[in-house]
């Protein structure tokens, strides 16, 4: 497992090449970000270490915000942006699923 806290632009291009093809596995609405949601979150990014997210409201520094908000709280790594949709990345503490790039 890679223990280092950025990814590299080699990594994020291969995060990004597998995200491609994801579906928002997580959708926030007009409540935003609430703790069922968040537990959700963890459920679904332990499962499957890369998620698609879509915000379905707000404006950008509000989702600006909520992206924020969520890589914060989940340790994620953000890998992507691209208007109202978002891709985070966190390697498993045990068993890790997906091997990243070496640089």
């Amino acid at each position: 497992m890679k223990t280092s806290t950025t990814l590299s632009t080699n990594q994020k291009k291969y995060l990004r090449g597998l995200a491609h093809g994801l579906n928002p596995m997580i959708i926030i609405g007009s409540q935003g970000v609430t703790d069922s949601l968040m537990a959700e979150l963890e459920k679904t990014l332990n499962h499957h270490e890369i998620l698609k997210i879509k915000i379905a409201a707000g404006e950008r520094e509000d989702r600006k915000g909520v992206i924020e908000h969520i890589t914060k709280i989940s340790r994620a790594q953000l890998v992507q942006s691209v208007g109202k949709m978002f891709v985070i990345y966190r390697a498993r503490a045990k068993d890790p699923q997906l091997e990243l790039p070496k640089n």
